[in-house]
């Protein structure tokens, strides 16, 4: 298994687009770990539990991305999943992969 950063939406414009995020998040760390055999990591996913930090906060959201990409340092690849577009902090996220010479690969699981 490679250790792979993942970039899906989470902030959704409305409560249920957000609860369709993290639901299609949880797919797209399925299809690593099964399909590819990738050890994913998803900082979206984690750090935004209650009693961790607060996604509404602006500053407690950018700590949740900075953190997520410091463990970019030792990915191996960036993984881009592209079925719900790719929001503000997935481009963020790219630009970082990027600057990092850190390989970047598109997917798409075929649904929204």
């Amino acid at each position: 298994m490679i250790r792979v950063i993942v970039e899906t939406p989470f902030k959704g414009a409305t409560p249920e687009e957000q609860d369709a995020n993290i639901e299609y998040a949880r797919a797209c760390a399925h299809d690593c770990i099964v399909n590819h055999q990738e050890a994913p990591f998803l900082s979206h996913l984690l750090y935004t539990q209650k009693g961790i930090l607060d996604d509404a906060i602006q500053g407690e959201r950018q700590l949740g991305i900075d953190a997520g990409l410091v463990w970019g340092t030792v990915a191996e690849a960036t993984i881009v999943y592209t079925d719900r577009g790719v929001s503000q902090g997935m481009q963020y996220g790219i630009l970082n992969a990027i600057n990092a010479n850190r390989p970047i690969f598109y997917r798409s699981l075929g649904h929204k």
